[in-house]
């Protein structure tokens, strides 16, 4: 808990009436540390950045519910893994730049999109372990040069203990099931299925029980969150129109694939009503999350790029107005997520990565209101 701890620690000196040099330095190494990692117009909205992870790809990092830990995905192969496997840190006292940190998945099959439970003490998460041990195949790069997803249908949905334990399988159709998120009031579950034929989201209890089907129209619908009082959900999708689209995205979801490309945001009421699309920026717009307030969305999008990237951290209101740029980086910058009590902000990028295609975590404090 450095940060925090650091925190605490500076309020406590200021109360016993400390020497104003121990500030100074303080406030010097902090700038030091932001001048490093956050480029000049990004410092209206972080401040006191710290790098979490420092090899391997690291994503989708989000907290529980106390703030006091972040669970990940990982393909670090120092940590004995050969693809994503699910973590969990104590961000502010973890140095995982020389310690692995806990596994809470099998180590078996490939997972992904883990989330905390009420109480901190359970985790949800996909994988693919029951289909294959083994990591599944990656998709081989196509002749046509165009990215895609795969979408592996051996993917469901388990809860599992601190110590990597599974508890319960929360899903047992066939097909896709994964990307579940948990609402902050600690009652429900979204997730992406394919037990329709067609990429949805879907809700359902904490228990796996009382499931319904949020999302009915043609397009992959995934990456869903709610609201901070549940009542909402923001979500990335593809709307393909024309009959050339729509063969592509079905011969690609044939083949257990998709292409992100071409996707907007959508925000609806948690059952599913008043449906409306948020974003019409063309190109790939995602990894949306609601901020503090309940009134905006920071997102991931490269709507500005001519070669597909960067990809960057923007922010829009719930009604579409007020577009803002947050991060202003050259390469990668997604997964972005706010702390439940809106201190702080944690997401991915491929910055400070020393020229490689490193994927790290960082959290900062949020200061853009």
């Amino acid at each position: 808990m450095k940060r925090f701890s650091f925190l605490i620690v500076a309020l406590a000196i200021l109360s016993c009436g400390g020497k104003e040099s121990n500030q100074s330095s303080t406030s010097e190494a902090r700038s030091a540390t932001d001048s490093l990692l956050l480029h000049p117009e990004e410092m209206k909205y972080l401040k006191n950045i710290r790098q979490i992870t420092f090899g391997g790809n690291n994503a989708e990092a989000y907290w529980s519910f106390d703030d006091r830990f972040l669970v990940f995905q990982s393909d670090y192969k120092e940590w004995g893994v050969n693809c994503d496997q699910i973590f969990v840190t104590d961000w502010r006292n973890d140095d995982l730049k020389n310690n692995k940190p806990t596994m809470v998945s099998t180590g078996l099959g490939r997972t992904t999109c883990s989330y905390f439970l009420p109480g901190n003490q359970t985790i949800v998460y996909g994988s693919t372990h029951l289909g294959d041990e083994a990591c599944p195949p990656t998709p081989e790069r196509r002749a046509d040069g165009k990215y895609v997803w795969p979408i592996y249908p051996s993917f469901d949905i388990f809860t599992a203990d601190p110590d990597g334990n599974i508890i319960s399988q929360l899903t047992n159709e066939p097909g896709y099931d994964a990307e579940a998120t948990v609402s902050p009031k600690g009652d429900k579950i979204v997730f992406t299925s394919m037990r329709t034929g067609d990429l949805e989201l879907f809700t359902m209890n904490i228990d796996g029980s009382d499931v319904k089907q949020i999302t009915n129209e043609l397009g992959y619908d995934g990456g869903a969150f709610f609201s901070p009082d549940g009542s909402k959900l923001i979500f990335r999708s593809s709307r393909p129109k024309t009959e050339e689209e729509i063969k592509e995205y079905k011969d690609l979801l044939a083949q257990g694939l998709v292409m992100p490309t071409d996707m907007e945001l959508y925000i609806c009421n948690a059952d599913g009503s008043d449906l409306r699309k948020l974003t019409d920026l063309g190109q790939a717009n995602w990894a949306p999350f609601f901020h503090p307030s309940g009134e905006k969305i920071i997102f991931a999008s490269n709507h500005t790029a001519t070669r597909g990237f960067p990809f960057n951290l923007y922010m829009i209101n719930i009604d579409g107005t007020g577009l803002t740029r947050i991060t202003r980086d050259e390469t990668f910058d997604a997964f972005p997520v706010f702390s439940n009590d809106g201190k702080y902000i944690v997401f991915s990028s491929n910055r400070n990565n020393g020229g490689t295609r490193d994927t790290n975590l960082f959290v900062a404090e949020w200061i853009g209101g």
